[in-house]
């Protein structure tokens, strides 16, 4: 018995968790072939991310990085706003999420990220690919729905225009979301394709003709000595 506790104790000693408000500012926020500019949006400071509409394809390395942060397993959060663009064309869905675990040159990360048009669209297609998850540059969206229909998307309610709570969990392989403070994912990814030792920086992702608000970002980093 004492034997056990004390195991518990030392478990408990050997994990650490650090949990961190970001402040976004242009200091400490590196773009990525996005426009990056901070704006006011009822009275707060808010980061704004445009699509650079000169990028060629879907789910590439258009994100604003977080300079100095690295993660490997823990929690990412934030409040993010969508809005289309000016003379988007109608396959335009808003996309806007977040990529995690980017390396330093930005050939490989991991994201997971929202389609808002389509949370109340009347079409039943459209709405189970309201949340998607993609592995940069081998496993985009268009792969996986040809190789694992459904396996990697699925349907959460939300819209334009409205301020939507993200949270990644990350642990190993294994990635969850949750949107809005639910108690149950909106998707669970169990074989993150970078693998389970991968690490690296975060960032604050939009697709295609996406004009992309966040805000309220924080991070908490666990690790297991």
């Amino acid at each position: 018995m004492k034997k056990s506790v004390l195991s518990l104790i030392v478990s408990l000693f050997s994990m650490s968790v650090i949990a961190q408000n970001i402040k976004l500012n242009k200091e400490n926020l590196e773009p990525n072939q996005v426009h990056l500019s901070l704006v006011k949006m009822q009275g707060r400071d808010v980061v704004k991310v445009e699509y650079d509409t000169t990028t060629q394809g879907a789910d590439q390395p258009t994100f604003v990085k977080l300079k100095n942060l690295n993660l490997k397993n823990g929690s990412i959060e934030v409040k993010v706003l969508s809005r289309l663009m000016k003379n988007a064309p109608s396959t335009s869905r808003g996309f806007i999420g977040l990529a995690f675990r980017i390396n330093e040159n930005h050939s490989k990360f991991e994201s997971i990220y929202i389609r808002p048009t389509n949370g109340r669209a009347e079409d039943q297609v459209r709405r189970n690919h309201s949340i998607q998850y993609f592995s940069f540059p081998d496993y985009d969206f268009d792969r996986f729905r040809k190789e694992s229909p459904e396996k990697y998307e699925s349907y959460a309610d939300m819209g334009l225009n409205e301020w939507i709570t993200m949270r990644i969990e990350v642990e190993g392989a294994k990635a969850k979301l949750f949107l809005n403070n639910n108690q149950q994912p909106s998707l669970i990814v169990n074989d993150l394709k970078h693998g389970e030792n991968n690490e690296g920086s975060i960032g604050l992702w939009i697709g295609n003709w996406t004009e992309g608000y966040f805000k309220d970002l924080k991070v908490t980093k666990s690790s297991s000595k």
